[in-house]
């Protein structure tokens, strides 16, 4: 007879899921023991790193990542990262101890008694199985919620003393069956709905495209591109966008819009119809009311996600797969339906002061330093306009960021995709304040000798919250500066190489170095001066 733990890793393999992110207790050593040589353990030092690296290997290989936390203290320390793997729409399973069966009644040390309901409502589905003999069906059908659009993170609890549990060769057989079912989702669009869809756009007097994070993620980056070019409408990017899709350098996209209700209804100024594709209506942050739209424009929304086209504030909307509606939606169009814009003009920031780089002079020199087949991660949220201007990214799956708008995600997504994204170098750009969110990442890359190259932008303060003071009217709120900080002190602690760089031409060698080698991470500090963004 088999185990409980032996059905378990064939469940797995069986899913091609054979990298675990952890960071073992003892209620997890169970599951742990005898650790088979086809799969591998990336060790983390704090949780909410572990579930931040296998958020970046999920979104980096398009596959489903595995996390194992330390019951509910374990959980409870991921949880931020939980939030962002959900907002990210990343394909998770989170798995924690659980106290064995005999003890949980009486609520010993490291029980959870209430498992399912800690991870809630981060995940898409939390469950305690009742049997050992229901652990390897349990985790074949965690993975296929993970997987099912929109995709996400759901979390097992799962009892210490159910991975040495025997089963017969049926409850085998059974958790096996589950693991081998495959299922495809792509719900075409009736034709009637694209055919209206369609009359819609060309009866409109100007038509405008809006692509969000769902459109690199599901595949339909050439589709809408096709779209685009059929016709000639402008593009723009969703606000808050945590990944690129559309290249950034094609003449018809006009920028990323503002997160703010009325200021990105005056952004769309002048058009009547707006078509969204692939993301929320809208990410807002700061509320700054007004109307959602030009006065007289309607919006359509295109997206997998039944959820987001419910809680839209104005608009129709198309539940569907993305690639397969804008195709038929190209074949519904004539060509030629609109007139090019011009070309997107460079924005123009401040030029670097008193012989500290600029953000953007910063981010164009890094930008140079880059190979072209990049994977950029980034976290230095207020000089996102400066990034997007520098790397003009265009090339589908090159771009992450964090959704969910808390820190902790880049340092530990960085080594995660790097993991998950072998054959591409990674670059890092992230904030003197958000690397220290997830700082322990640094040693889990120079352990593992990830090279990943981490560019710290250094203004010694949290300048994306100085900017909010001053829109909230919030002037003098305590804790907006970080003095003293010291990043390559820590990294070379953990064992990191480290360079600080005080020029340009410096900064793109140094970048350059970094990406071409694979002997493990990089750090390179560079002091930058501030600029906050504008509405």
């Amino acid at each position: 007879m088999r185990t409980v733990r032996e059905s378990v890793l064939d469940v797995l393999r069986a899913r091609g899921v054979t990298t675990v992110f952890g960071n073992p207790g003892s209620t997890e050593l169970p599951m742990l023991k005898r650790f088979p040589d086809d799969f591998r353990y990336v060790l983390g030092l704090q949780e909410a790193v572990v579930v931040g690296m296998a958020d970046g290997f999920a979104l980096a290989s398009g596959t489903t990542a595995l996390v194992n936390l330390h019951t509910g203290p374990g959980t409870g320390n991921a949880m931020g990262a939980i939030l962002n793997a959900r907002a990210n729409r990343t394909p998770m399973v989170v798995t924690a101890g659980q106290q064995v069966r005999a003890m949980l009644t009486m609520e010993a040390l490291l029980s959870n008694p209430q498992a399912t309901l800690l991870p809630q409502p981060a995940v898409k589905w939390a469950y305690e199985p009742p049997r050992p003999a229901d652990v390897p069906a349990a985790l074949a059908r965690a993975v296929q919620i993970a997987e099912t659009p929109p995709h996400g993170p759901v979390f097992l609890s799962l009892p210490m003393d159910d991975f040495d549990a025997e089963l017969t060769e049926a409850q085998d057989r059974a958790g096996q069956a589950a693991a081998a079912r495959r299922i495809t989702h792509a719900a075409a669009p009736d034709a009637a709905t694209v055919a209206a869809l369609a009359d819609r756009i060309s009866g409109a007097r100007s038509a405008v495209l809006v692509v969000g994070d769902d459109v690199d993620a599901s595949g339909a980056w050439d589709a809408v591109l096709a779209l685009a070019e059929r016709t000639g409408l402008p593009v723009w990017a969703a606000p808050v966008s945590a990944r690129v899709s559309f290249p950034r350098s094609h003449p018809q996209f006009r920028g990323e819009l503002v997160p703010a209700i009325d200021p990105l209804g005056r952004q769309l100024s002048g058009h009547d119809l707006v078509v969204v594709v692939g993301a929320p209506v809208f990410r807002y942050y700061p509320y700054i009311p007004g109307s959602h739209l030009p006065e007289g424009a309607e919006l359509v929304l295109l997206t997998r996600d039944a959820e987001e086209a419910a809680k839209a504030p104005v608009g129709d909307a198309v539940v569907a797969d993305l690639a397969l509606t804008v195709r038929a939606l190209a074949d519904r169009l004539p060509a030629g339906g609109g007139t090019a814009p011009a070309p997107h003009e460079q924005v123009r920031f401040p030029e670097a002061a008193d012989g500290v780089l600029s953000p953007l002079a910063a981010m164009t020199a890094i930008a140079q330093g880059a190979p072209e087949n990049t994977l950029w991660i980034n976290e230095s949220p207020s000089n996102v306009p400066q990034f997007h201007e520098a790397t003009r990214i265009s090339t589908p799956g090159s771009y992450l960021f964090s959704a969910g708008g808390g820190l902790g995600f880049g340092a530990a997504a960085a080594v995660g995709a790097q993991l998950g994204a072998p054959d591409r170098p990674v670059v890092c750009v992230i904030g003197d304040g958000s690397i220290h969110y997830a700082v322990q990442a640094l040693w889990t890359a120079a352990t593992y000798k990830v090279p990943v190259t981490f560019v710290v932008l250094s203004n010694a303060k949290y300048a994306i919250l100085q900017w909010f003071a001053q829109l909230e009217h919030a002037q003098g709120a305590p804790g907006l500066d970080i003095p003293g900080l010291d990043i390559t002190a820590v990294a070379d602690g953990y064992g990191v190489r480290t360079h600080r760089a005080h020029g340009a031409s410096e900064l793109t060698k140094l970048v350059r170095d970094s990406a071409a080698q694979q002997d493990g991470p990089v750090l390179i500090d560079v002091p930058v001066t501030t600029e906050l963004p504008s509405l």
